[in-house]
């Protein structure tokens, strides 16, 4: 019995940091280029409308992930054209792109408020997970999996390969980058759509896995919770799993309370746990003696002129 209680926390807590370990990871290869994306929120609703409304249309789940990561990246064009392309600033442009996906998500997603689809289920079939300890191996569905996959590909990407060497050299510095032959603005793109498009599929998460049902700002603030642990994780993907991991477990002890009938805290005081973390977590780091903002990328949130 009390592996069967342990294993349904840890796979409760895989699937809490799942979302935002894929929008934090998409950020953090946006801000590894010198961009600062700040509409992650927005681009996560955008992916979640748009996948639940694709998978409700559709039947299928899986054209609903793709519809969303399309969503995503559709969105972070918006922010390209706006920012790279035509020089807007970027902090105003992505607090524009959340109010935008705030209000795109609640005027697309009014008609499917309070409607359900199938769940995202496990990628392997029951046999596999016949034991509990085996079920919280093979007892998770695709997305879980993925964003563990990317975690160590794009590690592998930023340290070992050439593409990665010249995306980090972008964001440190863009004019040397650029005097030796690197398409700034180019690199500077895919990598923000890149970041979108893992931001739509961490909002799809919530409608097709998580709550396969939508609900208007389904998302509740996760994407501002993925922004901050870029910083927590001094833009590295290793300690940006961690991390993830971590608001994982502050969330599903929230859940856990709620659902043994914890009554000597306010439901509020446990609704805001996982906020209160992430906010003690950074305020922690910013008091230590290495802070997570001097490993920030140089020229992270400088404009480069468009040629």
């Amino acid at each position: 019995m009390t592996s069967v209680i342990l294993v349904s926390i840890f796979m409760t807590l895989a699937a809490a940091a799942t979302p935002i370990l894929l929008a934090g990871l998409g950020e953090l290869v946006t801000e590894k280029a010198g961009v600062l994306n700040l509409g992650v929120e927005g681009m996560m609703l955008c992916g979640a409308v748009t996948g639940f409304a694709v998978a409700y249309g559709s039947g299928s789940v899986t054209l609903g992930l793709v519809a969303a990561a399309l969503a995503g990246l559709l969105a972070a064009m918006i922010f390209a054209l706006l920012t790279l392309g035509l020089g807007a600033n970027q902090v105003a442009t992505g607090l524009a792109l959340t109010i935008f996906g705030v209000g795109v998500s609640s005027l697309f997603g009014a008609g499917f408020v309070g409607r359900t689809i199938h769940r995202l289920g496990p990628i392997f079939p029951a046999d596999f997970a016949t034991h509990p300890w085996l079920r919280l191996v093979f007892g998770h569905d695709a997305l879980i999996y993925l964003s563990l996959l990317l975690v160590l590909g794009v590690s592998l990407f930023l340290r070992r390969t050439r593409a990665g060497l010249i995306l980090r050299a972008v964001g440190e510095n863009a004019d040397s980058a650029h005097a030796i032959g690197y398409r700034v603005l180019a690199i500077r793109t895919a990598a923000t759509a890149f970041g979108g498009a893992l931001a739509g599929l961490g909002g799809a998460y919530f409608s097709l896995a998580l709550t396969p049902m939508w609900a208007d700002r389904l998302t509740a603030g996760r994407g501002w919770i993925a922004l901050a642990l870029v910083v927590f994780a001094a833009w590295r993907p290793g300690r940006l799993l961690l991390g993830a991991y971590l608001f994982g477990a502050v969330a599903t002890f929230e859940l856990q309370a709620k659902a043994a009938g914890v009554n000597w805290i306010a439901p509020e005081v446990l609704a805001m746990t996982p906020y209160l973390a992430t906010i003690v977590v950074l305020t922690m780091m910013s008091l230590g003696k290495r802070t997570g903002g001097r490993n920030a990328p140089s020229c992270l949130g400088k404009p480069f002129p468009a040629s």
